[in-house]
């Protein structure tokens, strides 16, 4: 029996634990490494657990959809804030966050061995999601800033091709695709018969003017376009996994097989926080997001010093950089290094995706101001020290 193998085998294993780990050998580290914010959830969200307590059938299971009160809400959300029209060919699924949403989906419109485009650098998990399903990742190269390259996406579709997915703003290199761009991905999806998935976590983390586009808000877009949303990072709500997708009415059945196998519902409790985090909408985080700004110029004015040893892309989302680092060392040897040497932790670019060359992701919402300037001045010093010795 322990000679048996499975699927599992060919999925790679999760960078955030193997550097924490890396950190609790180290006391004292900073970490740059994983994505979460500083903030906790709005009190409206705390006052919300009270409210399913005043209901003893809330510790039963509920709909595999979602409590109506909180699909409603997420309705008028969709509207406001990203011109997206719940409609007859439409429906809103409840989430244990947008990774499951993620998984979902792929579970929901492939076979095994069909092919998914995603866009490198790109998030683990998805990549580690679609293997587990038995299907095969076709990695597409962005251009040198990490933008997308239509010619590259539509080289790599097969008969196999199932969907597209892109992610903005971006994990891990923190940009933000245009308009045109999506458009362009959701318009070759239309035109091929495949799916668009567009991971939206990050909406409102946009800086310099920039303004986050869902393609869902496309017209016509409603048969091939399946949007995932979380309030892990808006609303502090990362340990209580909650976000939602909106999913073409044709997947439904399917996705409703898919959640209640694995999950039954999403957890109620959770719910009734996440409905009232909604009331309060996107200004409790938008005040918030002021501060993580100031964070990222912080990064920016000190990442600055490093052009001799690193490419810097400009990041006007999210709370990333990614960064290319001039040198012959590995990417993980490096993490090891700075973790070990100078207290500060980022994640290697290999999980991403990105095999030639050193890349490192910095993740800088999860400190505030003191920490992180500490933070970025550890990296700073370890970079210049390890990859320049005197």
């Amino acid at each position: 029996m322990n000679n048996l193998t499975s699927r599992m085998e060919s999925v790679q294993s999760p960078i955030i634990p193997m550097v924490g780990q890396l950190i609790g050998e180290n006391p004292g580290t900073i970490s740059l490494g994983q994505g979460v914010v500083y903030y906790p959830p709005p009190s409206e969200a705390i006052e919300g657990i009270n409210q399913f307590f005043n209901y003893p059938h809330n510790h039963q299971y509920k709909s595999v959809q979602g409590i109506h009160p909180l699909t409603s809400q997420i309705v008028t959300k969709l509207q406001a804030d990203n011109k997206i029209t719940i409609n007859n060919n439409r429906s809103i699924v409840v989430t244990a966050g947008s990774n499951m949403g993620f998984m979902n989906a792929i579970l929901a419109i492939t076979n095994a061995e069909d092919e998914i485009i995603l866009n490198t650098p790109y998030y683990f998990n998805h990549e580690m999601a679609i293997m587990m399903a038995n299907c095969q990742p076709i990695l597409v190269n962005t251009d040198d800033k990490y933008q997308l390259s239509l010619d590259n996406i539509k080289a790599a579709i097969t008969s196999k091709t199932r969907a597209i997915v892109t992610i903005s703003p971006n994990n891990p290199t923190g940009v933000i695709y245009p308009e045109s761009s999506l458009r362009a991905v959701n318009q070759l999806c239309r035109e091929k018969g495949i799916y668009h998935i567009s991971d939206e976590a990050y909406e409102y983390f946009t800086y310099d003017g920039i303004k986050h586009f869902s393609p869902g808000s496309i017209i016509d877009s409603d048969s091939h376009t399946i949007s995932l949303y979380s309030l892990s990072k808006a609303y502090g709500f990362a340990s209580w996994r909650i976000g939602y997708m909106v999913i073409p009415n044709h997947l439904l059945e399917a996705v409703k097989k898919i959640q209640d196998t694995i999950l039954i519902c999403p957890p109620v409790i959770s719910q009734y926080a996440a409905l009232e985090a909604l009331k309060v909408g996107k200004s409790y985080c938008q005040e918030h997001i002021k501060e993580i700004n100031e964070i990222r110029k912080i990064f920016i004015n000190h990442l600055q010093s490093l052009e001799d040893i690193c490419t810097l892309v400009p990041s006007q989302g999210a709370f990333y950089f990614f960064l290319k680092i001039h040198t012959d060392i590995k990417d993980i040897e490096l993490v090891k290094k700075l973790i070990e040497n100078y207290k500060i932790a980022v994640l290697p670019g290999g999980t991403f995706g990105i095999e030639k060359g050193c890349y490192l992701r910095i993740a800088y919402g999860a400190l505030q101001q003191e920490t992180a300037t500490m933070g970025i001045e550890r990296l700073v010093q370890g970079l210049k020290q390890l990859i320049n010795p005197v």
